[in-house]
């Protein structure tokens, strides 16, 4: 049995952890806000801009943009992202899970472009092969910090390095639940369920492509930052929930060596009489 020393010693560690953790899980809290309203905020864009490309699909194809041009059989691309830190529950595992899956169950030539630390060494470690490697977009992504990507992206696509681009990505559903998601990037596929305005309504000016050239790439770079949003909601909702249970857990934990404790000691105290009584007996 330990002594009262070392339950001394491991309470107090325990109680040096709660601190810890219930101080992250405040700190994950108050960015989860920041992060909410974030997500939210940019889903009506991402829905009007996947309105308008159903709307314009009605009247074009592939011959007005290569973005919209649909290739089969070669070489595909995966966007994965990930966090760049952990204490984050089970939101990176199911993500690279994911991944994992669609890549296994995917015939022919692939490749990655990671999106934060956790993803990228996953890969390393499944030698799958890494085309490029983005660090985190920090704690308020911002529309510029995806550019880079959406161009590198838009532009092997453009080259025809690439017939088909997705995305791997933590949808934010609720503070409780993140679910991994894919959606495919490129080419770009207007969405069906959307009701706009019919096609054959629309004025192009100057001309059909040269909207196309402007409106595309903006569609891409829009996409990849609405994945990185949700992402990052769902990391900081995941880190609170995993740093609430951290604590809880260590609640207990303490509870329970309190109790061994007082168990311990009620025994040293009772062998310590029985010892003065035998000796006062003795005596």
């Amino acid at each position: 049995m330990a002594s009262q020393r070392d339950i001394r010693r491991r309470i107090q560690s325990s109680k040096n952890i709660k601190q810890i953790t219930r101080a992250m899980q405040f700190v994950a809290a108050s960015k989860l806000k920041r992060a909410q309203d974030a997500t939210l905020q940019a889903r009506p864009y991402s829905s009007k801009l996947d309105e308008l490309l159903a709307d314009l699909a009605t009247v074009l194809s592939g011959e007005d943009h290569p973005l919209l041009v649909r290739r089969e059989g070669g070489k595909r691309l995966i966007v994965l992202i990930t966090t760049d830190r952990g204490l984050a529950g089970a939101l990176n595992t199911n993500t690279i899970r994911f991944a994992a899956q669609q890549i296994t169950g995917t015939p022919g030539d692939l490749t990655v472009v990671t999106v934060g630390r956790k993803g990228r060494d996953a890969m390393r470690r499944a030698r799958v092969p890494l085309e490029a490697h983005f660090e985190g977009f920090g704690e308020r992504p911002s529309f510029a910090d995806v550019l880079p990507l959406a161009r590198l992206i838009t532009d092997d696509y453009l080259a025809g390095t690439y017939d088909r681009v997705d995305i791997v990505y933590s949808a934010f559903v609720s503070t409780l639940t993140q679910r991994p998601s894919m959606d495919e990037l490129l080419p770009i596929t207007p969405s069906e369920d959307t009701e706009g305005i019919p096609g054959n309504q629309f004025i192009f000016e100057p001309s059909a492509s040269a909207v196309l050239e402007q409106l595309l790439p903006r569609y891409v770079a829009t996409r990849l930052f609405q994945a990185v949003l949700e992402s990052k909601a769902s990391e900081e909702s995941s880190r609170m929930v995993a740093m609430k249970n951290a604590t809880e857990n260590a609640e207990e934990l303490i509870e329970d060596l309190t109790l061994a404790y007082n168990k311990v000691r009620q025994s040293n105290i009772t062998r310590e009489m029985i010892e003065i009584a035998s000796g006062a007996q003795a005596h």
